[in-house]
């Protein structure tokens, strides 16, 4: 069964007009923070992975104060690890003992995400990993990611794939029938023949889709999400990582494929105690803005700490972003790309008649808007909603394109915000 094109679209209205949400790493993998990632670097088997386990005890997990963070950064949906590789569960399955309601916490984690997310008006999305170190049925001898993939002593190992597929889909039933509306299903990740109808994907998918027909389903079960026609489990939307695409995502018509670039703060997803490696709220900004310039979204990653508390550099960066997203958050929500080229100066995003011009680089003497030469009504600094003149100034009349393009001078030697300066251009009819 392929997926229909339409349908994709109607259920991604939401998402290609919020634009900007955060991702949450959480789990057993704080506590020897080192990142989510430790089990298989370290090859570390069950028994060596137990004693976290047994002292898993967030104290300070605050999910409103996460909520809050994400509120006041700009953001409008989250995607928290109700499980990661490692197979330990937030929230309280009753398909394994191996959940945070068997930990010293005590109690199921995602509820409570859940409740706090929904009290501060975002929308709320599950990551669950299609990967599990733990479960015995999983495959591990052998395997390409699993800590126990050279030791002898998995090598015969009787798993049931099958039984596993099960206990998958259960878990997955049981996030999508005990939390009430869900928005997005983030699973992760299909690698070798591990991919598409291994997971029994269209069998998974159509039972999503019948619990929770709205919700939306990242594309790493498998399939081809480019594709003129997409298997049904390709999903709704492409999922780059740690990277942004060079053109935006098309598919195989050329058409826009609706897409999300999930980024880290600093070098891991999950709590690093000594990466201090953080990107800057300017790379942050223009990393939204280079999304929505090509018509896709940003998922930004937090991972806090064994407490539960998240980075302070984390909230210091998320806080700055907020800032400027406070004053210049027309210039991304409901935005998309323009039909117009990249301009040497920074970036287009563009919302019916509203043309907003990110300006990265000040460059010398005013800025240089090619092919625009009376198309522009009115110009105004997003920030404040300050008048800027469109004009063509002396120094200007012969420029080489002058006669196709228009200008705008901005008062001083330095961009009036160096994180990005946005001029919103409304355009004549």
């Amino acid at each position: 069964m392929i997926i229909h094109m339409n349908e994709r679209w109607k259920r991604t209205e939401w998402f290609r007009n919020d634009r900007f949400g955060m991702f949450i790493h959480w789990g057993l993998y704080a506590i020897p923070a080192r990142g989510e990632w430790v089990r298989s670097f370290e090859r570390l088997s069950v028994e060596d992975y137990e004693p976290f386990f047994q002292e898993f005890n967030p104290t300070q997990y605050d999910p409103r104060a996460w909520a809050k963070a994400a509120k006041a950064a700009g953001q409008k949906y989250a995607v928290l690890t109700a499980k990661h590789h490692d197979g330990f569960c937030l929230f309280d399955s009753q398909l394994t003992e191996y959940k945070a309601t068997n930990t010293p916490a005590g109690r199921d984690l995602i509820r409570e995400y859940v409740d706090a997310f929904r009290e501060e008006g975002l929308k709320v999305g599950f990551y669950y990993s299609v990967i599990d170190w733990h479960h015995k049925d999983y495959p591990a001898y052998g395997d390409r990611q699993h800590p126990m993939r050279a030791n002898e002593a998995f090598k015969d190992n009787p798993a049931d794939f099958n039984r596993y597929i099960q206990y998958f889909h259960g878990q997955v039933k049981e996030l999508l029938t005990q939390y009430g509306k869900i928005d997005i299903m983030w699973f992760d990740f299909s690698y070798d023949d591990m991919t598409g109808e291994k997971w029994k994907a269209t069998e998974l998918v159509h039972m999503i889709r019948s619990i929770q027909p709205d919700i939306l389903i990242d594309n790493r079960l498998g399939g081809n999400i480019k594709a003129a026609e997409p298997e049904i489990y390709a999903g709704d939307f492409y999922s780059p990582e740690q990277i942004l695409p060079a053109n935006g995502v098309l598919d195989a018509n050329g058409e826009p494929v609706p897409w999300e670039a999930c980024v880290t703060l600093n070098n891991h997803w999950g709590y690093h105690a000594w990466d201090r490696d953080y990107k800057s709220p300017q790379q942050i900004v223009r990393a939204l803005v280079e999304c929505v310039s090509k018509n896709g979204n940003l998922l930004l990653n937090v991972g806090p700490d064994a407490k539960g508390i998240i980075p302070r550099e984390s909230i210091d960066i998320l806080a700055e972003v907020g800032r400027w997203m406070e004053r210049n958050g027309e210039s991304i929500y409901g935005c998309g790309a323009a039909d117009l080229a990249k301009p040497e100066w920074g970036r287009y995003t563009q919302k019916g008649n509203k043309l907003y011009a990110h300006v990265f680089d000040r460059g010398i003497g005013p800025v240089y808007f090619a092919g625009l030469k009376g198309k522009i009504k009115r110009a105004r600094l997003l920030s404040d909603g300050s008048e800027l003149k469109v004009e063509t100034p002396w120094m200007a009349e012969q420029y080489s394109n002058a006669d196709t393009g228009a200008f705008i001078h901005l008062k001083g030697a330095r961009l009036p915000d160096e994180l990005d300066t946005v001029i919103e251009l409304e355009l004549c009819d």
